[in-house]
């Protein structure tokens, strides 16, 4: 029954993705029609209806799914193990030694397939 009532909910989300996307249009429209007013107030203005469209798109399906995604994305965020400092720098460095590493090998090949290039066309 539970399962009926929520996608009875969801059945209209295209309403809602049209009232945001017919904010932000307006959004837009407005920030150009007043283009003569203070920055300030026409970047607030914006961010209002930016939070206003974000609040409705959260309450649709993709936008109840996103909510869930960053949850479960803080979640693995705080499981991490970063690296120390002392090992921070030392990847740092053998990184930077095995692109120069690889630049001379390059610049080596290069130079090679340019000489025998020259051979055969001279």
């Amino acid at each position: 029954m539970s399962g009926d009532s929520q996608n009875q909910g969801h059945r209209y989300d295209w309403i809602k993705w049209s009232l945001v996307f017919g904010l932000v249009v307006a959004a837009v429209y407005g920030n150009w029609y007043y283009s003569a007013e203070s920055l300030f107030f026409r970047a607030l203005a914006f961010l209002l209806v930016l939070v206003l469209c974000s609040g409705i798109a959260f309450h649709t399906q993709k936008g109840l799914a996103t909510w869930e995604l960053a949850l479960g994305a803080r979640t693995e965020w705080r499981k991490v193990i970063w690296p120390s400092k002392d090992e921070r720098n030392q990847t740092t460095l053998i990184v930077v030694a095995v692109i120069m590493l690889m630049a001379l090998i390059l610049w080596g090949i290069d130079s090679l397939l340019s000489w025998l290039a020259s051979l055969i066309m001279a």
